[in-house]
């Protein structure tokens, strides 16, 4: 048996922070491609996640902790998408096109929970 990788010295801040990006990722449950069926295009999702990011940074919240680049397939091709937390998909849909019924009902919900109010 050939041994492939060896590395002398393990970096531990390396290790640590794969982990902790292991661990992060285990709370991302949605995906932004979920939002397709929502009825956003391509470029609205990208749209929106690059202001939720924002968002996330202004904040002070960690975007690491909410927000994951990875790959999905969909349909019969690889589509570049994010793992996202419940927050994240959250800040996602409050940044996306207000115009798309899916993302108008989102926000009245959240300011009626916000607020305490039945309409």
């Amino acid at each position: 048996m050939e041994l492939i990788l060896y590395t002398e010295r393990y970096d531990v801040s390396h290790a640590v922070h794969n982990f902790m990006d292991f661990y992060y990722s285990v709370n991302m449950k949605y995906l932004a491609s979920d939002l397709l069926d929502k009825g956003l295009s391509p470029e609205q999702i990208t749209a929106a996640v690059e202001k939720a990011i924002k968002v996330a940074h202004s904040s002070g919240i960690g975007a690491h902790k909410h927000f994951m680049p990875i790959f999905s397939g969909l349909e019969n091709g690889v589509i570049q998408d994010c793992k996202l937390s419940h927050l994240a998909y959250g800040l996602v849909l409050m940044n996306a096109d207000a115009n798309l019924y899916a993302v108008g009902e989102f926000q009245v919900d959240v300011l009626k929970g916000f607020l305490n109010i039945n309409l």
